[in-house]
């Protein structure tokens, strides 16, 4: 096996469970905050869209699927547009809403674009610098690996969201 198709395998599995973690989801649900104050399902769900998207796109020299394809459009928050999440004050936070169908086109979309990205990598552009902001520089492998768990930790945040009404 390739480690590209371990990559593949990885985002596939964060697909799958965003798919089902929204499926039949109610619009009381996917806003309430844990405790008050935790990330609502559908702000977890849009920032890990939003880090994927924006953390692929870049390495892989692709628009932002969230600007090119018109999300941020039919989205309309009230948040500057290229903002991730990141850092979000519990006012934003508040302000991420959107049914369960457009935040699962969104991230399906995302999913599409970074997928058709892993699928044309050859054996030696994991180790292609991709941001030398970083001591060492960050590889093409280490960013992808990096957004992996970053949105595997959001979706598993959104699903134990939901499930605090079974």
């Amino acid at each position: 096996m390739e480690a590209k198709d371990l990559l593949l395998d990885a985002f596939d599995r964060i697909h799958e469970t965003v798919a089902g973690t929204l499926d039949g989801v109610d619009a009381r649900t996917l806003s309430r905050r844990p405790g008050g104050n935790g990330n609502s399902m559908a702000w977890l769900v849009w920032h890990l869209g939003r880090v994927e998207d924006a953390q692929v796109a870049s390495a892989a020299g692709l628009a932002q699927v969230w600007t090119a394809q018109g999300f941020a459009a039919r989205f309309g928050l009230p948040l500057p547009e290229r903002d991730t999440g990141y850092g979000h004050t519990s006012a934003q936070v508040d302000a991420v809403t959107a049914a369960p169908e457009l935040l699962a086109a969104y991230y399906d979309a995302v999913h599409e674009q970074t997928a058709g990205f892993i699928r044309g990598l050859d054996s030696g552009d994991l180790d292609r610098v991709v941001d030398t902001r970083w001591d060492p520089p960050v590889t093409l492998g280490v960013r992808l690996v990096s957004t992996l768990a970053d949105c595997l930790q959001h979706v598993g945040q959104a699903a134990y969201a939901r499930g605090l009404d079974a």
